[in-house]
């Protein structure tokens, strides 16, 4: 995950104080420095505030540090100045003074829009969080493979992770609320997540809400159907979280009574000093029908986006993978291969590694270029533009394959005849679209995202054990991509 390269140690100044400050270069000191930083944060926490930081000058009081944007200063400055001071004190006979300022070299990201007239928090109506009885939010399921650990940092996703990180540490007192918007598979719903493990990790007493906008749609529409019945109980429920975490809010567009619930329920956890989290496929101004009131609260903390990872990024990631699978890829270049074929997306991106080591594994064939070469010839052919994948289309794919009808296909029927096909269409569906497992569910007959689950999971491991069910991923999957 770690893209920088640690600071070097030279054997005199390793652990002890550097006797010459005037003499000292900016380099010497700041490595100095830098080890005990990193002997006291964490290895992310390190990487995410100072790996990017570069010494530019020390006049043997005053070492100047300059690091990519006014964000990351301002943050250092906030939460690890005293502890930066404290290793200069403890490096430098003179006790040095660091001073952090943002390099030209680096394009400073333009502050985000603000209000003429920013919102007032109303912090006496809510009581202290030390005040508050402990709540278990047990009702938030999170990915465990989604932590800022295994988030893969690059120069595509540097800021929102720093961001995300921050709201993380501090909640409702670094940005709030923070939206996060890019494209599909690029990792908004990963950072998402890795708030929620890491609040839940290290601030117990916090609640921590995650939800994609379809499922707090269809949770309000019935409680609303229910007479009204349930409607206050719902209301409770979501205005009474710490972190409320939002995955996909651009779906909320053009549903007047879901915004203005939403709107809602966005003032009362604001002013109740509540971090709110979201993220949208585009920024607030490009979502289209979204009420100004609602757009505009939207952008009253920090908004940032994330790109499509460059190709060191995706080499990175792959070989992330490749570490917390214990997989065995004995050739550097297959990786560096896979990365060049397939950059749509990162889940695409794992997808395409699964298939090739799997096939490798079922054939008892060395992982070479060559071999990830056939088998990601059909599925992801260089230079043609894919045409856009939707879950009718796999759908339609499946059942002409299977030969069942698509009414079959998203019936209640449990028949192995039935069942199977419907578990590759659920597969293929999350590996090749960038719809909520919620969102799909839906589509197959009102499934629960436990059932999608299950079946991405299932077909998975037979893809790795079965040289047949890898045949026919690989089949329905070239076959999809091609469709016009």
């Amino acid at each position: 995950m770690v893209l920088c390269s640690p600071p070097s140690r030279r054997p005199d100044e390793a652990r002890g104080r550097l006797e010459h400050p005037a003499e000292t270069r900016a380099d010497d000191l700041w490595s100095a420095i830098s080890i005990r930083l990193r002997d006291t944060l964490t290895e992310t926490t390190y990487d995410t505030w100072f790996g990017q930081a570069q010494p530019r000058s020390y006049n043997g009081e005053q070492l100047v540090v300059e690091v990519p944007n006014d964000f990351t200063r301002d943050w250092i400055e906030g939460h690890f100045l005293d502890l930066v001071t404290l290793a200069a004190g403890e490096t430098a006979t003179t006790g040095a003074v660091v001073r952090f300022t943002v390099g030209e070299r680096v394009a400073q990201r333009p502050a985000p829009a603000q209000q003429e007239h920013p919102p007032v928090r109303i912090e006496a109506q809510a009581p202290p969080k030390d005040m508050l009885p402990h709540r278990e939010a047990t009702d938030v399921e999170l990915n465990p493979k989604y932590t800022f650990d295994l988030f893969v940092i690059g120069s595509s996703n540097r800021f929102a992770h720093a961001a995300a990180l921050a709201v993380a540490e501090a909640p409702a007192q670094a940005y709030n609320p923070l939206f996060i918007y890019g494209g599909t598979g690029l990792g908004k719903t990963h950072l998402l997540q890795a708030i929620g493990h890491y609040v839940r990790q290290h601030s117990r007493r916090l609640t921590t809400r995650y939800v994609t906008s379809e499922t707090f749609m269809n949770e309000f529409i019935d409680a609303v159907r229910d007479r009204g019945a349930r409607i206050e109980g719902f209301k409770r429920r979501y205005r009474n979280y710490d972190i409320l975490l939002v995955d996909d809010i651009q779906f909320i567009e053009g549903k007047e009574r879901i915004q203005e619930e939403f709107f809602h329920t966005f003032n009362s956890l604001y002013e109740g000093g509540a971090q709110i989290v979201l993220t949208s496929d585009r920024p607030p101004r490009e979502i289209a029908t979204l009420e100004e009131r609602l757009r505009s609260r939207f952008e009253w903390g920090l908004l940032t986006d994330i790109q499509a990872p460059d190709l060191e990024t995706r080499i990175a990631i792959l070989r992330k993978r490749v570490e917390t699978e214990g997989l065995a890829i004995d050739d550097p270049e297959v990786l560096t291969f896979i990365a060049g074929r397939v950059s749509a997306n990162i889940r695409e991106l794992e997808g395409a590694l699964t298939r090739v080591v799997a096939f490798s594994s079922l054939t008892d064939r060395p992982l070479t270029v060559e071999l990830a070469e056939d088998v990601l010839r059909d599925v992801y052919p260089q230079g043609e533009a894919a045409p856009e994948v939707t879950i009718p289309r796999i759908q339609e794919a499946v059942s002409q394959r299977f030969g069942v009808t698509l009414d079959e296909l998203v019936s209640p029927r449990r028949s192995q005849a039935v069942a199977y096909p419907r578990q590759v269409a659920m597969y293929l569906s999350r590996e090749l679209t960038d719809a909520s497992l919620t969102m799909i569910g839906k589509q197959f007959g009102g499934r629960d995202h436990t059932t999608v689950i299950h079946a991405k999971d299932k077909i998975t491991r037979l893809i790795r054990e079965d040289r047949s069910v890898y045949n026919l991923v690989q089949e329905l999957t070239a076959r999809i991509k091609q469709a016009r």
